[in-house]
């Protein structure tokens, strides 16, 4: 959690946008089911009249009505209404004013309403012409009807009332020569444009949204990835060996999918989820508080199910990462000895592995799956349940005039509004438990702390001349006990060729290692030209090595770009004599594309002996200080070995050169060599001197050398 929050820092004013985009769409979608409400209870029932307040009325409606006026009532229609071609017409038709009036005059309406409906009284025609004597008796009359209807009728609710009174506005307008029918329709088209604006208004957020948000997400996931692969290259072996590649490269790209997805989810759903909820639950308090419980209610079962949903789930998605791990090292493994699993007949054994892993996986991932399956149905029943709660709560209600229809429709849609935002929470528990474990596993990455580092004021050796010494130096590999080199203490100079020999397993590789500073020395010190590389940065070390593995590697791209690796510019010059030194001029330029020849991933469509060749002269190119070859030419024939060490000679006099070897022949003409014997040195000299002196030299040499070439005292003078 603390990595996505501390990744949206750098999108903050995107975040902000972001969180008043789904504040404006709550409110936008919160306002919808009001307007609903106001469709169905003014528009249809109330054909367009939103107050119970005559707009209009005939002189004899007018009369008839004052009958169940109080005086104080009579006083107010006096000030408010206005006798105009024969009709009486409400002067202030502001909303303020009609609310006020309604609650005066429901009363009076209702009244009239009920005495003639239920045939209370018998009204003449034409009151306005009684005499003032006959009015002043028969107000009296119907004041005390007013009451009696007032009483017997209290245990109906506002809404019933409401509509009655209604009924008996429409006739008086209709009856003072309005046409009830157009405000009707005037209504209802007022209130659909408004909704429709509403709904374009939506989209157009939503859209908006949806493009903030994936700008945000992209940008992360971005970000991250930079971070990760740019962690990843300081790791030293010791890190490297403990994430392991296929895990590396699933935190790179399988779990920064995951949190992508997950902050994308958080910032259209999670905050827009509790706004509507919370909106949802103010909305029914002011609407229909009566029936809160049923919402309350909602909310309290869904959110039992999320809490075992999250309680049951969570674990295996922990467990379903590290099996993508597996099932990704494995078929690493199997895709890349897919030769030897051929040659040695273990196809059914490399199948049986991969299917454990697959089989592992798939029952996990099954598991959360129809668990998950279960979520999105089972929420969908609760909603409908609910609604269906609603309806049969609210069907007396409005039987008894308590409430109106529209409010039962606004009121289902906010529980619904309710009970969908927690249904939108429920899809980010789909993501989020893997999301959050592959942010760990990704924060796992970023906080590990490499063995190699570079120390504060670090020294540029740049210009250093080469001079390597090895003083003491024991090496072990970290969480191990035993040393893999013990006391190595020599010195490589300019102009010179050391060499490594020794068995397998005998460390030479492991001190290249140390002088590339791929790991660091347990005790002694490394030195060029006298400065401890531990206190020298490692870019400028490195620029001093031009390193060629043991197994050659090539990366996807050219011919031209593999020999140009290690430098920025590579001149036309720089390539062809690179190449012409590590004797790949002929192979590369016999290719119908020359230099511009493509080279597949990994170099897998040339051979070892091209890719060997290709890796030196992109050494070569570099044109370093110090020469590392690991083993560099075990791929080789014996000729082109013979002119490649001929040629580099020459190319390399100024240089230092440090070469291991299995084959003598390829270092027996050194400067000085070093024996390797389990991690200790057996001996250091020339050839001559260790065959002399060295035992351990002279049974390597025994096993590799006929009789003749070791009572050699020269050699070639082209050899290196």
């Amino acid at each position: 959690m603390k990595l996505m929050l501390r990744s949206l820092k750098g999108y903050r004013l995107l975040a902000v946008f972001s969180l008043v985009l789904l504040l404006v769409q709550a409110v936008c979608d919160l306002m919808l089911p009001a307007f609903t409400s106001e469709l169905i209870d003014t528009g249809i029932q109330n054909n367009g009249i939103s107050y119970a307040v005559p707009l209009q009325a005939t002189q004899a409606d007018a009369a008839e009505w004052a009958l169940f006026l109080t005086e104080e009532e009579k006083k107010i229609f006096e000030n408010e209404y206005v006798l105009q071609d024969g009709n009486f017409v409400l002067q202030n038709t502001q909303e303020e004013n009609l609310q006020t009036l309604e609650t005066v005059f429901i009363p009076s309406l209702f009244a009239r309403h009920t005495a003639v409906t239920e045939d209370l009284v018998q009204l003449p025609q034409n009151v306005h012409l009684l005499q003032e004597e006959e009015i002043a008796q028969l107000q009296e009359e119907m004041l005390a009807v007013r009451e009696t209807v007032t009483r017997d009728t209290a245990v109906l609710g506002d809404a019933f009332r409401k509509s009655s009174c209604v009924a008996d506005v429409v006739t008086m307008f209709n009856a003072a020569g309005g046409d009830a029918d157009t405000l009707r329709t005037q209504y209802l088209w007022k209130t659909g444009v408004k909704m429709l604006g509403m709904t374009l208004a939506l989209a157009s957020l939503a859209v908006l949204l949806n493009y903030v948000t994936a700008r945000i997400g992209a940008g992360i996931a971005r970000d991250l990835r930079v971070k990760v692969f740019n962690k990843v290259l300081s790791f030293s072996g010791h890190e490297m060996n403990s994430f392991s590649t296929a895990s590396l490269i699933t935190r790179t790209t399988n779990d920064i999918q995951h949190v992508q997805m997950v902050i994308m989810i958080a910032l259209r759903v999670v905050l827009y989820a509790p706004l509507m909820s919370i909106g949802g639950v103010v909305m029914v308090m002011r609407t229909t508080p009566s029936l809160a419980w049923i919402a309350a209610l909602a909310v309290g079962i869904i959110l039992t199910a999320l809490a075992i949903l999250s309680v049951t789930i969570f674990p295996k998605f922990k467990i379903m990462q590290k099996l993508v791990d597996g099932l990704n090292r494995i078929s690493r493994e199997l895709l890349s000895g897919v030769q030897v699993i051929r040659a040695f007949g273990r196809e059914e054994e490399g199948e049986r592995r991969f299917e454990k892993a697959n089989s592992d996986l798939t029952k996990t991932m099954l598991f959360t799956s129809r668990a998950m399956a279960v979520v999105e149905p089972l929420l969908n029943l609760m909603m409908y349940g609910f609604s269906a709660i609603i309806v049969r709560v609210a069907a007396p209600r409005i039987d008894a005039g308590v409430m109106e229809v529209g409010d039962m429709t606004a009121f289902t849609t906010y529980a619904i509004m309710i009970a969908g935002g927690f249904l939108m929470v429920s899809m980010v528990f789909v993501y989020a438990p893997r999301a959050l474990v592959a942010a760990s596993r990704i924060q796992q990455v970023l906080d590990a702390q490499p063995l190699v580092s570079e120390c504060e004021n670090a020294v540029d050796i740049s210009d250093a001349a080469g001079v390597v010494e090895f003083k003491n130096v024991t090496f072990r590999y970290p969480d191990t006990q035993n040393d893999v080199l013990h006391n190595i203490s020599f010195t490589a100079r300019p102009g010179e060729t050391f060499a490594i020999v020794g068995g397998t397993g005998s460390g030479k590789s492991t001190v290249l290692s140390l002088l590339e500073r791929f790991y660091d020395a347990t005790e002694g010190e490394i030195t060029v030209d006298g400065v401890d590389i531990t206190k020298a940065s490692l870019a400028s070390l490195r620029r001093l090595l031009g390193y060629v593995p043991q197994k050659g590697i090539l990366f996807t791209g050219t011919v031209e770009s593999n020999i140009g690796f290690g430098v920025d510019s590579l001149s036309e010059e720089q390539r062809n004599r690179a190449a012409a030194v590590a004797q790949a001029q002929a192979f590369v330029e016999s290719k119908p594309d020359g230099y511009q020849s493509s080279i597949a991933q990994g170099g897998s469509n040339v051979s070892g002996g091209q890719k060997q060749r290709l890796s030196i002269a992109r050494a070569v190119a570099r044109e370093p200080k110090i020469y590392l070859f690991d083993d560099s030419f075990s791929a080789l024939d014996y000729k082109t070995d013979a002119v490649l060490r001929a040629a580099l000679k020459k190319e390399v006099a100024d240089a230092t050169v440090i070469i291991v070897a299995q084959r003598l022949s390829t270092v027996m003409h050194a400067n000085a060599i070093l024996v390797l014997e389990e991690g200790r040195m057996a001996g250091i000299g020339t050839h001559e001197e260790l065959l002399q002196n060295c035992p351990a030299y002279r049974k390597i040499a025994q096993s590799q050398l006929s009789e003749k070439e070791l009572g050699m005292k020269g050699g070639d003078n082209g050899e290196a």
